[in-house]
């Protein structure tokens, strides 16, 4: 592999970083809202999986859950 000069290196990193597309603002804000509320139908999905199993393994071992 070809040596860099850290002079071209930062000429690379320049002309790579002007390809990114960013989003938009309004883009960022819609996907951080899908998130959050894909956070929180995991969470109460996994809460009510974790009750469930409480319940159920407290039966069959005569704890009363």
């Amino acid at each position: 592999m070809a040596k860099t000069s850290p002079f071209e290196f930062v000429q690379q990193v320049r002309r790579e970083a002007s390809k990114v597309t960013w989003p938009s603002q309004k883009e960022t804000g819609i996907t951080t809202l899908m998130v959050f509320i894909m956070v929180v139908f995991a969470s109460v999905f996994f809460a009510v999986v974790d009750m469930a199993l409480h319940y159920g393994v407290g039966f069959l071992l005569g704890t009363g859950g």
